[in-house]
């Protein structure tokens, strides 16, 4: 197996490419695990991929995470500038520290950026949620899913669909590794913790019967006619408070588009800041529906048992639409509402066994492999 540098290793050197907040969350149980075992050493880089930086920052205090050993600084711009700079970027840090490993969670640009760069590298690519398919070709993560999978070496994954999808593209079995979830990991560890958190006092929703919507996805934010419709879809909807924690790129693309203050001046909507990890499972825990286009908050509303509307016509969590959690919707207006009273007329209902995302030890499994992927390598080298 190719990888820089050569002879005997003692403790792997693995580093770990983030560039968003949910790849932050994807990646605390695999941070945690690697301190734990002390099996090796995780060097955090930061692309900066999103221009609120700074805005990561809560995940790293609430998990006391250590500081990225590296911020790229990419920031915002089109996806083929962001992924370009990524890897310049990235090329230089790589071969100046020359890792074991390169360690790439999700479907992100900076997950591919990561993936593209180790591989011209030589370096070995493990890649946390692989096999994870919506079958959708105008979705920019979907086509970084593919790319991905195909050039790592070692292939996470969090469902056995997920399995399933790779071995039908020809991957093969022995670079697949059915771990599952690491974000059912964090979800498992931190439950009771998640259930003390005050944020529904805080927003004085004690008592009241409200629904949690999240909206971020370049298919969603960045087409006026798609992001209107959302916005009405949630106007209509005026039976039920709205809690609505605004990401900095969604608010702009509202102000773009003249949408913001429609929604500020309605009266059941609620706009907050984003929020922490803790304050989001908490609201989705007592909320009566989550309405996303998140395909990590469809699994954490499965998990605390709040249906989920989706805004999107396909999942690649089918497991949460077979279990009659989660409602795709689309983004139509029309289907948003019906989707939405659809899901409030149903019950709150944890799932039931078996979990189809792991038992909660997908960590301590990665890290496990690639320290014996690692010392395989070194002693064949």
């Amino acid at each position: 197996m190719p990888g820089i540098g050569g002879g005997e290793i003692e403790i792997p050197n693995v580093a770990l490419v983030i560039g968003t907040r949910p790849q932050i969350i994807k990646s605390v149980p695999i941070i945690d695990a690697a301190r734990t075992s002390n099996a090796m050493k995780l060097s955090i880089i930061h692309t900066g991929q999103h221009y609120d930086y700074e805005m990561s920052q809560v995940f790293f205090s609430q998990f006391s995470l250590p500081d990225p050993v590296a911020n790229l600084e990419v920031g915002s711009g089109s996806h083929i500038e962001q992924i370009a700079q990524i890897m310049l970027r990235l090329e230089q840090h790589l071969l100046g520290n020359r890792p074991n490993c390169v360690l790439v969670p999700g479907d992100t640009n900076s997950a591919l950026a990561a993936s593209l760069t180790a591989n011209r590298l030589g370096i070995p690519v493990a890649h946390v949620e692989a096999g994870a398919r919506s079958y959708e070709p105008t979705l920019p993560e979907e086509t970084n899913r593919l790319i991905i999978d195909h050039l790592a070496t070692m292939l996470f994954t969090p469902t056995a669909t997920c399995v399933r999808n790779l071995k039908l593209e020809g991957i093969p079995r022995k670079r697949i590794f059915a771990t599952g979830d690491t974000m059912f990991d964090l979800f498992a560890h931190y439950r009771a913790e998640v259930m003390q958190n005050r944020i529904v006092e805080e927003q004085d929703l004690s008592g009241e019967t409200f629904a949690l919507v999240t909206v971020h996805r370049w298919n969603s934010v960045e087409n006026k006619e798609v992001l209107s419709g959302i916005v009405n879809a949630i106007l209509r909807l005026n039976e039920s408070i709205f809690v609505f924690p605004l990401h900095p790129h969604t608010r702009g693309k509202l102000e773009k588009f003249d949408l913001l203050r429609k929604l500020q001046t309605a009266g059941h909507v609620r706009i907050i800041e984003p929020v922490g990890y803790f304050e989001t499972i908490k609201l989705a825990a007592s909320a009566r529906v989550v309405v996303t286009d998140s395909g990590g908050l469809q699994k954490e509303a499965f998990w605390v048992g709040t249906p989920c509307v989706t805004l999107r016509e396909k999942t690649e969590w089918v497991e949460t639409v077979r279990r009659g959690a989660n409602i795709l919707a689309g983004t139509s207006e029309r289907n948003i509402v019906a989707s939405v009273r659809m899901a409030l007329a149903r019950p709150k209902k944890l799932p039931r066994s078996p979990n189809p995302f792991g038992d909660g030890q997908a960590s301590n499994g990665i890290v496990s492999a690639i320290t014996q992927m690692v010392q395989k390598s070194a002693d064949h080298s």
